[in-house]
């Protein structure tokens, strides 16, 4: 169904998985959608295409051109560098600007309770400019850190961009899942090799990928701004993951390796990584209960559905 008002949204990235859903739902409702990528892939049929490095501030504008937008969904903001560009080309040129963030903010939390906003505000991070941002090794060393940053930089600017970041759980389902974590699990159980945990792992929180690009589309609507968890209801331990997937499975059946050292199974986690997603409830949005979509999303990866 059609919005009464077609809004102007610009999609920064969004060429695979959670972000072409997002798009998908912003053409179904209506939205006249604006994707801004380096050229590397073609937005789908009746979407606008900017061509455009981010990192690249002159070129950046330049495709932005005049254009004013009611929208603005980031899906690759990833540096404080990043997200002061976007910042000086965008600020007071959009109503709402949402960005895709991620539990890694809360990388030096350790809670036996799901961690709600409040543990890291935006405004209390300090900002460093000068770091080697652009090294990727650098970059993949320090990803919480570059979205703590982004968050404070987009922030900073206050009335002039109001401001969303959407703090991503762990993202599960699909068939077009690219990051191999499920796999990983898949793998292990038909080979009958065991899957390595550590000796107590501790419970995460996660989120369909229908669910997050649902949550994107529900944020870029609403009105709220600050940070915002998105969770599903529900947090699952690496032991109770690899159960469900071997479910899944005619092996149906997993042994586990308990180590003592750093390199163990996806979502083995050492720490506590559950988010509080009881902000995002108050505000409206409804989510699901993991535990309920997870055998979905094992029968998804595994290419069984869609």
């Amino acid at each position: 169904m059609a919005t009464a008002h077609a809004r102007e949204v610009l999609v920064i990235g969004g060429s695979r998985y959670f972000g072409k859903r997002l798009i998908r739902r912003l053409v179904e409702s209506g939205d006249r959608v604006t994707v801004l990528n380096r050229g590397s892939s073609a937005p789908p049929p009746g979407v606008a295409h900017l061509v455009a490095d981010r990192d690249d501030e002159a070129a950046l504008a330049e495709a932005i051109g005049a254009r004013r937008f009611d929208v603005v969904v980031d899906q690759v903001c990833y540096t404080p560098r990043q997200a002061e560009i976007a910042r000086r080309v965008l600020a007071g040129r959009t109503g709402r600007y949402v960005m895709t963030s991620t539990v890694e903010v809360y990388e030096h939390e350790d809670s036996a309770a799901p961690v709600p906003e409040s543990a890291v505000e935006p405004a209390a991070v300090a900002v460093d400019l000068e770091l080697p941002w652009h090294d990727t090794d650098f970059l993949d060393a320090h990803y919480g850190e570059g979205k703590r940053q982004a968050e404070a930089v987009f922030t900073a600017a206050g009335p002039d961009l109001p401001f969303v970041p959407v703090r991503v759980a762990h993202v599960l389902g699909g068939n077009d899942d690219f990051t191999g974590r499920i796999a990983h699990y898949v793998d292990r159980i038909r080979a009958g090799a065991s899957i390595a945990v550590p000796p107590h792992p501790r419970p995460a929180t996660y989120i369909h990928v229908e669910e997050i690009a649902g949550f994107l589309h529900w944020a870029a609507g609403a009105r709220f701004t600050g940070p915002v968890n998105a969770a599903s209801h529900g947090t699952l331990d690496a032991r109770e993951l690899a159960t469900a997937v071997a479910a899944a499975l005619p092996e149906g059946k997993t042994v586990f390796e308990v180590t003592g050292s750093a390199e163990g199974a996806p979502f083995a986690f050492r720490r506590g990584y559950a988010m509080d997603n009881s902000r995002a409830t108050r505000l409206g949005f409804t989510f699901g209960d993991v535990r309920q979509w997870l055998p979905r999303a094992v029968a998804e990866t595994l290419g069984k559905d869609d």
